[in-house]
């Protein structure tokens, strides 16, 4: 049986996280964290606690669905108690993305803008496809999602863009051609957004060649996909010795 301390337990991805565990007899939250605890509490059949150092036991692993300025606090407990620490959340700063990295000399640490495995399945045959048709195939991403999303371009575009860019000579990222009146740069990788509804996410990667195309997509039809995905790093990740692991780790490692 993992143990998971649970961060953000009552929001709509912590609530997916339990109804998940509970669905199964591997994992089990032992412990919440959310910075509504008093509101959140009743409803859970673990303690809830305001900030993770409140916690009095311990655990195999954390699993983070709060909010990324959570971090600082999540990786000074995580160093200290020497627990693998799963972060789930997106919209990092660069000093936070230092933090991760420094923190994961000392304790394992698994980070994913997207938890999903079938869109990091995705990544990798992308990166395939951006290796096997290069230049001569330009290169346009487009992800969907609902109206009340915050962010544009979804950090997952961006992992699929910057994988993509890895396999190629020379990239660069366009996020708006209205602007500017001009063809298209062999070089050019372009990420759009759509906001819309209830769609929870779309992204298509489209390499377009002379005479042929080829799209890779993936759609997700519901948050627990996501949920499904966190609970497979945690169990992966329970154990696992100091550094910074991902999804491709993962999959590599179980294929």
């Amino acid at each position: 049986m993992t143990n998971i301390i649970l961060c953000g337990c009552g929001g709509r991805m912590g609530q997916a996280i339990v109804r998940a565990t509970e669905q199964g007899d591997t994992l089990r939250v032992v412990a919440g964290v959310d910075v509504n605890a008093n509101a959140v509490a009743p409803a859970c059949a673990f303690p809830v606690y305001t900030n993770i150092s409140e916690f009095p036991g311990s655990a195999d692993v954390i699993v983070d669905f709060s909010h990324h300025t959570a971090l600082p606090s999540l990786l000074d407990y995580a160093v200290r108690t020497g627990t693998p620490l799963v972060v789930s959340t997106t919209g990092h700063t660069e000093e936070e993305m230092k933090m991760m990295k420094d923190a994961s000399e000392k304790v394992a640490i698994f980070f994913s803008r997207n938890m999903s495995i079938g869109i990091n399945l995705m990544i990798e045959l992308a990166k395939s496809a951006a290796k096997t048709l290069g230049i001569a195939f330009d290169v346009e991403i487009v992800e969907k999602h609902h109206n009340q999303k915050l962010d544009a371009p979804s950090g997952t575009a961006l992992m699929i863009a910057e994988a993509i860019a890895e396999e190629r000579e020379e990239s660069e990222f366009i996020y708006d051609r209205h602007a500017v009146r001009q063809k298209r740069a062999p070089r050019e990788i372009g990420i759009h957004s759509i906001r819309g509804g209830t769609i929870v996410g779309e992204h298509d990667a489209i390499f377009a060649g002379k005479d042929e195309i080829v799209t890779i997509s993936h759609t997700a039809t519901s948050r627990e996909v996501f949920a499904e995905g966190a609970l497979r790093a945690a169990a992966y990740l329970a154990g696992k010795g100091a550094g910074l692991y991902n999804m491709s780790d993962l999959i590599h490692e179980q294929a």
